[in-house]
């Protein structure tokens, strides 16, 4: 292998790094929208609640409304969180796959590289 050959080498290896490391920041992002929507749907789920308690607060007839309706607005709000948790703990679990796919897939392409070029060396 000569110089020119070398540097062809380095450079083809350069590169696909490059690639693999901008496939690697486009998941990442991919992954951080999802997570971003996820918590913004949490704080919604949260504001609604906080509204729908203000608004008891302020239109109950008397504690024992004001208390019930304090109980079903926490136990909706609990159904809701459980229910945001599980489609949470989906994403989080797409994404595991997500990574470990982009691992594999890149280690094989670099292992395969790197035998290619040993074996012309």
């Amino acid at each position: 292998m000569n110089t020119t050959d070398t540097l062809n080498t380095v450079n083809e290896m350069a590169s696909k790094s490059v690639e693999r490391l901008t496939s690697l920041g486009e998941l990442n992002v991919r992954i951080f929208e999802k997570m971003a929507a996820r918590q913004m749907d949490a704080l919604t789920l949260y504001m609604d609640h906080a509204t729908r308690v203000t608004k008891l607060a302020t239109e109950a007839k008397g504690y024992n409304e004001f208390f019930q309706g304090q109980v079903d607005a926490t136990k909706e709000l609990s159904e809701r969180v459980m229910a945001e948790s599980k489609t949470t703990m989906q994403l989080v679990s797409e994404a595991r796959d997500d990574y470990r796919a982009w691992l594999e897939k890149n280690t094989a392409e670099l292992t395969a590289d790197l035998r290619k070029n040993t074996a012309t060396a």
